[in-house]
């Protein structure tokens, strides 16, 4: 039997065929979850295309910085999915571009609060609106995305570094309050993948090179590898993991430079 036989998935985070929501997308639906996909506005033709290559994907708008929205799309994955939740995965992230090309002492106060209510608190907004579709199963998996750059100073990251900080912290609060209810919460740290969000970042192809020289495995990591741990952590295989920081980097992490 498929690992994720009649598990239903809300999917945060899917913008074109290079997303790694994409990737966690395929690696779920291939072991037989049900998805739903929330998009944002601008993105709207990329993700129903991709969904079209999933069948029985729905697709739900959702601007993640406005409550009532959070609110209607999680009313109408409840709809779809007949009340019940059994995985969430959240990748979005964003901070302004200005923000990634100034020095990070002149982050704004605006910018600031952008990357993290869009980065971070996006996560902790859905998790409370997931939790009581995921009780009726006797629990359940969420999952994000994070970045190295929470720890170590990574140039023109800026503000979204702090963000992931702020988020990697709120993965931690989730999974100590919501795992009474047996509902799991953990972290994917990804080495660097040729995203949208990720060209947004000054000199991310230098730094995507370096990875490859210096980490143990000498290579970069594919879009796929990140998917693939996204379905052990969303599968029963990991039911005693939470509040973890899970490193797919091909070993980058532990190196000192």
């Amino acid at each position: 039997m498929p690992l994720l036989e009649g598990k239903k998935a809300f999917i945060f985070g899917v913008a074109n065929h290079r997303s790694i929501a994409w990737a966690i997308a395929q690696a779920l639906a291939g072991e037989g979850a049900q998805l739903a996909f929330a998009y944002q506005e601008r993105m709207e033709k990329y993700v129903r295309d991709l969904a079209a290559k999933i069948p029985g994907t729905a697709v739900i708008p959702c601007d993640v910085q406005q409550d009532d929205q959070l609110d209607n799309a999680f009313a109408q994955a409840s709809d779809i999915f007949g009340g019940e939740l059994d995985i969430l995965i959240h990748c979005v992230a964003f901070a302004p571009a200005s923000e990634l090309e100034n020095p990070f002492v002149e982050t704004t106060r605006a910018g600031f609060h952008t990357a993290l209510d869009i980065s971070a608190y996006s996560l902790v907004a859905m998790a409370r609106r997931a939790a009581p579709l995921m009780k009726p199963r006797g629990g359940g998996s969420i999952l994000t995305l994070t970045y190295m750059a929470s720890e170590r100073v990574m140039p023109k990251y800026n503000v979204m570094a702090v963000a992931k900080a702020a988020l990697e912290c709120s993965v931690r609060y989730l999974a100590y309050e919501l795992g009474e209810h047996n509902i799991r919460v953990n972290a994917i740290s990804a080495g660097p993948l040729n995203t949208l969000a990720a060209r947004g970042v000054s000199g991310f192809t230098s730094f995507r090179e370096q990875t490859s020289h210096v980490a143990p495995l000498r290579r970069n990591i594919e879009q796929s590898e990140v998917g693939d741990t996204a379905l052990f952590l969303s599968s029963n295989y990991a039911r005693a993991i939470t509040g973890e920081i899970m490193f797919v980097d091909a070993g980058y992490n532990i190196m000192g430079a």
